[in-house]
């Protein structure tokens, strides 16, 4: 009985270590993934090659609804400004892009999370290191038209799925 009981205590103690061992795998696996999913994002992105390496913001660049393509994965300029980035990304996708015109809908540049259209003059820097809700080297962004009075996309959610 006592060797019995032996082993059922040494069995328990073991399983609680392999919890423990695979709660913290579990927190390094996630911070792996992401390493990984910015190394796949960086092999197929693409942008502006003469853009030195220190300066170079990934992002999986969720396209308009009803574009063939989905997403494209392109690399931007963290020094650039939001209209640069869109005149940029549109090009890279071949979108019609009719900023420049006050009747049209505006190719706009929206925040993954929160939907926001993001200010023209504002550059990606201010966004990366915005306290609320800022944008990830490797993260999404979504590009869509829209009309000059809507601020922001009400699902964009549904970009993702």
């Amino acid at each position: 009985m006592i060797t019995l009981t032996g082993i059922i205590l040494f069995s328990d103690s073991k399983k609680s270590e392999e919890a423990k061992s695979k709660k913290r795998k579990g927190a390094k696996n996630s911070e792996t993934a992401a390493k990984v999913a910015l190394m796949k994002l960086k092999m197929h992105a693409c942008g502006d090659k003469s853009l030195p390496q220190t300066e170079r913001i990934y992002f999986q660049v969720f396209l308009p609804r009803g574009n063939k393509e989905k997403s494209k994965p392109m690399f931007f300029s963290s020094k650039w400004s939001i209209g640069k980035v869109v005149d940029f990304a549109a090009s890279l996708a071949s979108l019609r892009n009719e900023n420049n015109k006050s009747t049209s809908q505006k190719l706009r540049l929206c925040h993954a999370t929160s939907g926001e259209a993001l200010p023209f003059e504002h550059t990606l820097e201010t966004w990366l290191s915005d306290k609320d809700y800022p944008l990830y080297n490797g993260g999404n962004i979504i590009l869509e038209y829209l009309d000059n009075d809507v601020l922001f996309i009400e699902d964009a959610e549904s970009y993702f799925s």
